[in-house]
């Protein structure tokens, strides 16, 4: 399906992940002695960018690195990508956004980021470029920025009648306002739990917690359930959709392919249910894969998956 003329906005973070593999994650206090160790490009609003853009869409980016050696090799990545950065902010000041990530063999993982540059996008940086977010079809944010930069371009876009979808990652309590001004939200399993108030651990209490964030005013919520797949709820009506079964090698940014993928979906009008599937088959590659950006696929691995 033809996407070069659509408009894609992704606000959000951009990060240099450094990743060590190893044979199952260490507790507290512990030394695990790793083997191969990888740096990748990402970061949730670039993972999602580079998601869209090898999808076909065409996408815009807004985030900040810092004016240093992982913020011009990010930003240089973007432009491979056919991304357009005329909206990438450098901060002289601060460093780019690291991620240090340790992946078992079970495909599982821990993160912890320092958010440098990114926690420095704010809605005075915006405000000069609101043209960009008014001129978007669809906008899809995460959480790995401030969250008042994040309700900014939400309200933004909300008055200009645009879709936005908010990835709530990582997991944190919102405002109802903010809340009322999303198309579309995409919490896990424990995001749901935190917007929810109610801990999910299988599909009926997923059904729930999605119904519970829906009454505050998101008018559709998709809980991603990993190995079990989706959840829609959407106008009152519920369905699951199955994960596609794969053998797993690294999850890192599964949910940021899963994101990028649902938003050039959507931006091709498909519905939100065969969008969730198109997502999920995007998702289901990239777990096959080692790194972030690395692992997201190509349209026409999707379409033949």
């Amino acid at each position: 399906m033809e996407t070069k003329n659509l408009k894609l906005l992704v606000v959000g973070s951009s990060n240099t992940d450094m990743v060590i593999q190893t044979g199952r994650l260490p507790r507290p206090g512990e030394t695990v002695l790793g083997g191969a160790f990888f740096m990748n490009a990402g970061g949730k609003g670039a993972n999602q960018a580079v998601a869209a853009a090898r999808l076909g869409g065409r996408v815009s980016l807004i985030c900040k690195t810092g004016s240093d050696l992982f913020g011009r090799q990010a930003q240089q990545l973007f432009r491979d990508e056919g991304i357009d950065t005329s909206c990438v902010f450098t901060d002289e000041y601060h460093p780019s956004g690291v991620a240090l990530i340790m992946v078992d063999e079970q495909a599982e993982n821990c993160i912890a980021v320092a958010s440098g540059a990114n926690a420095r996008l704010t809605p005075a940086d915006l405000s000069a470029i609101a043209s960009v977010i008014r001129q978007a079809d669809l906008v899809l944010m995460q959480l790995e920025i401030p969250t008042e930069t994040v309700a900014y371009v939400a309200q933004t876009a909300f008055d200009a009648g645009k879709k936005v979808i908010l990835n709530p990652a990582p997991a944190q309590a919102l405002p109802e306002t903010l809340l009322r001004q999303l198309y579309l939200i995409t919490p896990n399993e424990t995001e749901a739990e935190q917007l929810s108030g109610i801990p999910v651990v299988d599909l009926p209490s997923a059904e729930k917690a999605a119904r519970a964030i829906a009454a505050q005013g998101v008018p559709n919520v998709v809980v991603t359930l990993g190995e079990k797949g989706a959840l829609i709820y959407s106008g009152g009506q519920v369905e699951t959709t199955p994960a596609c079964p794969v053998k797993a090698v690294d999850t890192t940014a599964a949910g940021d392919v899963f994101n990028g993928a649902l938003a050039v979906a959507l931006a091709e009008k498909r519905d939100l249910s065969a969008a969730v599937h198109f997502a999920s088959r995007a998702a289901a590659i990239s777990v096959t894969r080692c790194g972030a950006q690395a692992s997201a696929p190509y349209r026409r691995e999707v379409d033949a998956f």
